[in-house]
């Protein structure tokens, strides 16, 4: 019998700033379900489509799969109990997770059988999520990898992960991780795509003028925040080590997400800012 087997409802949200929040990754959960039905229910896999953006955390994935006609009912039950699962080890971080079967035409495409599972496996074996902290900053996350991506189509299997860190060989032990687990499944690995990383510097001569101008424009102290993502600050000090650099803007809520927002009035105060930054900046 044909199924389409759909997570959807998830949050997912920026794959940096958002990867310690706890939040669901589509592509993990939906793998959960094929990988224990293969093993146990006699699952065959027609397709495996997961994620679209190599930079966001995944909210939607659907395999379409077969499941012997005695098994059926088995399976549809076991689907419902692991959806009550996970909704129960995520909380109320996604409360709108849904995994459903819907009975479809059985499919007429099937992925081999020792494929399928060397697949399975090599999803479930795969790393995700927050994997250390700053230890001068624990609340702020240093390395991190995203599940972002699982396409099979015309006869491929392309899998895509993103390897952050503030710590550029940390992030290059993350990614020699990853390409030693999917090697072992038999994966072509390539790595692409790097940029360095970005090591905060809080004795910075610009951070401390730039504080000084936002407390003299506004009235306050400005918070500073590091943040666990990809900045073109990172490419530029790799090319020019030693300059020092600032990264401020207006205030974006949800990035690489439908619920993608920037607040309008802090597009204007963000100008302002910066003029008055040139005008009292120091004169060589």
């Amino acid at each position: 019998m044909g199924y389409k087997l759909e997570v959807k409802g998830l949050k997912g949200g920026h794959s940096g700033l958002d990867i310690n929040l706890g939040r669901g990754n589509a592509n993990k959960i939906l793998n959960r379900a094929l990988w224990q039905a293969n093993r146990e229910m006699g699952l065959e896999l027609s397709s495996f489509d997961g994620g679209s953006l190599r930079n966001a955390i995944p909210r939607e994935a659907t395999a379409v799969v077969t499941i012997p006609a005695k098994n059926a009912a088995e399976f549809e039950k076991f689907v419902a109990d692991l959806e009550a699962t996970v909704k129960k080890e995520l909380g109320n971080v996604d409360p709108d997770l849904s995994l459903k079967a819907t009975k479809i035409d059985t499919p007429g495409f099937i992925i081999n059988k020792k494929t399928t599972k060397r697949l399975l496996d090599v999803i479930y074996a795969s790393p995700n999520g927050a994997m250390r902290m700053i230890s001068d900053m624990p609340e702020v996350v240093e390395t991190s990898t995203n599940l972002a991506i699982i396409k099979s189509a015309k006869g491929k299997i392309e899998i895509a992960a993103l390897q952050r860190s503030s710590v550029d060989s940390a992030k290059e032990d993350l990614a020699n991780m990853m390409r030693a687990t999917f090697k072992l499944a038999g994966f072509k690995v390539k790595n692409s795509g790097s940029y360095p990383g970005w090591k905060p510097n809080v004795n910075s001569p610009i951070l401390k003028a730039m504080k000084e101008v936002y407390q003299n424009k506004f009235g306050k102290i400005p918070e500073q925040k590091v943040i666990h993502a990809g900045l073109e600050c990172g490419i530029l000090g790799g090319n020019y080590p030693g300059l020092d650099m600032i990264s401020f803007g207006p205030t974006i809520r949800n990035p690489h997400s439908p619920d993608e927002k920037v607040n309008i009035p802090t597009v204007g105060l963000f100008w302002e800012y910066l003029v008055e930054t040139l005008k009292n900046a120091p004169k060589k």
